[in-house]
């Protein structure tokens, strides 16, 4: 069993084909998806499409890189993370890529959703690009680590994810890792411990090869795991099963009837 620990069902190039998905998510072997929440906009019809189907799973959040959308505060935050089939906080994190200038209200965002996941008890998801520096510091000046979280479509460097760890967060690896120019990244999938990875697709972006320049899809996670096993040189097996672990131990409040 697989789960894609990242994805955007509720974007147009997914919303259309639920159904056709889900079949394909069930023909590849992954039976569980996480829906991560970009916008406070797109959260109700996120939760109507994760409700309608058990394989489904969500968070609450603002992507970084959000300009257009009223600030979210704590306390919205936690009260949509109530509901049952929010299992973490995010997506959210710093991007000093796509957005130059006076970055300090991204950083009072970040501050906002580690606070709201202190107060909801749910891990955190976190976004970082060109940022890692503060990234990690706001995370430990927020304390962090007591809540944990994934550092999602992981990067950057072996020492970020070391510090990320030391913070009880976990690495999760997109198709990025499959792609023949991404050779530091795939040093990091070789050293990151077993015990401390996710895998996911964040589609329906990033597609792996053999599906590169495609929409992606959470099917596809199956072509990541088996990216991951051929580089730490074990069976697909292996990594199906400890980043499947690894996923309900992240995020308890999950369907416990997905680990039998």
């Amino acid at each position: 069993m697989l789960v894609d620990s990242h994805c955007h069902l509720d974007f147009p190039e997914l919303s259309g084909r639920i159904d056709q998905i889900i079949d394909s998510m069930t023909n590849n072997r992954v039976e569980y998806a996480l829906c991560a929440c970009v916008t406070l906009e797109r959260f109700p019809a996120m939760i109507a499409l994760v409700e309608a189907h058990s394989q489904l799973f969500a968070s609450v959040g603002v992507h970084p890189d959000t300009q257009t959308e009223a600030e979210p505060d704590v306390g919205t935050l936690v009260e949509l993370a109530r509901h049952s089939n929010v299992v973490a906080i995010g997506e959210t994190g710093l991007d000093y890529f796509r957005i130059k200038g006076d970055l300090e209200w991204q950083r009072e965002r970040f501050r906002t959703h580690i606070r709201a996941a202190h107060q909801a008890g749910k891990p955190l998801i976190i976004h970082t690009r060109a940022a890692a520096q503060d990234t990690l510091r706001l995370m430990r000046e927020e304390r962090a680590e007591f809540v944990g979280g994934v550092m999602h479509c992981f990067t950057e460097s072996m020492e970020t994810a070391e510090a990320a760890m030391e913070m009880g967060f976990l690495i999760s690896f997109s198709g990025i890792v499959s792609f023949k120019n991404a050779l530091d990244l795939k040093q990091v999938a070789k050293r990151i411990p077993l015990d401390r990875m996710l895998i996911e697709t964040d589609a329906p972006y990033l597609a792996p090869i053999p599906h590169r320049g495609k929409t992606n899809e959470p099917a596809f996670v199956l072509h990541v795991a088996e990216e991951i096993a051929r580089i730490r040189e074990i069976s697909l097996i292996e990594v199906a099963e400890a980043t499947t672990r690894n996923f309900f131990r992240l995020f308890p409040s999950a369907s416990p009837t997905a680990i039998q």
